[in-house]
C-alpha cells in the first residue's frame, strides 16, 4: 500500500464508483474490495467498506462511511486532456452515468465527486500570463464542456 492515498468517502457505492473510474481512465483499476468484519453505523458485517483503487495512476481508497459527509467542489480529480474527442469522452461518460454538468470544465459524477476535465491548452494558456490568459480565461467562464477549438482562438487573439 502507498505511503500516501487519497480517501473519498461515500455513502454505501465506493465498489461501483470504482469499477466506474476504472472502465472510463486509463491506468485505472479496482486493487481491492475489503469487507468489514462485523456490524458498525454505516455497514453490515460482510458489506464492502473500503475498495482500493486507482484513477489515472492516483492511488485512491473508497470508504463507505454512509451519508454523514457529502461531496463538495472542495475536492475534485482534475484530468489533463490532449484533444476534443478525450474531453468529450470523459465528460460524456461521467455526466452520462447520471452525473451533472457544471461550469468551466467541471462535473460530478453520480456519486457526487467532482471532476475537472481540463484541456491542457487551457492550463497551458492560463500558465503563459498576460493578455493570452485573459482571453482564454474569458473564454472559459462561458462554458461548460470545455471547447479546445475557442480555448485555441482565444489564445490566438
Amino acid at each position: 500500500m502507498p505511503k500516501n492515498t487519497i480517501c473519498v468517502w461515500y455513502d454505501t457505492e465506493a465498489e461501483a464508483a470504482a469499477r466506474f473510474y476504472a472502465s472510463v481512465f486509463p491506468d485505472s483499476e479496482v486493487q481491492q474490495v475489503i469487507r468489514s468484519p462485523m456490524d458498525n453505523p454505516s455497514n453490515k458485517a460482510g458489506e464492502v467498506l473500503v475498495v482500493r483503487f486507482t484513477v489515472c495512476g492516483i492511488p485512491c481508497i473508497g470508504l463507505n462511511g454512509g451519508p454523514i459527509f457529502p461531496h463538495t467542489e472542495a475536492f475534485s480529480f482534475q484530468i489533463a486532456t490532449d484533444t476534443q474527442e478525450e474531453t468529450d469522452r470523459y465528460w460524456n461518460a461521467i455526466v452520462g452515468n447520471g452525473g451533472q454538468e457544471s461550469e468551466c470544465g467541471w462535473c460530478k459524477d453520480r456519486w457526487g465527486v467532482n471532476w475537472q476535465i481540463t484541456p491542457r491548452t487551457l492550463t497551458e494558456a492560463l500558465a503563459a500570463g498576460g493578455a493570452e490568459a485573459e482571453r482564454a480565461f474569458a473564454a472559459m467562464m462561458t462554458m461548460r464542456k470545455i471547447d479546445l477549438a475557442a480555448i485555441d482562438a482565444a489564445r490566438r487573439g
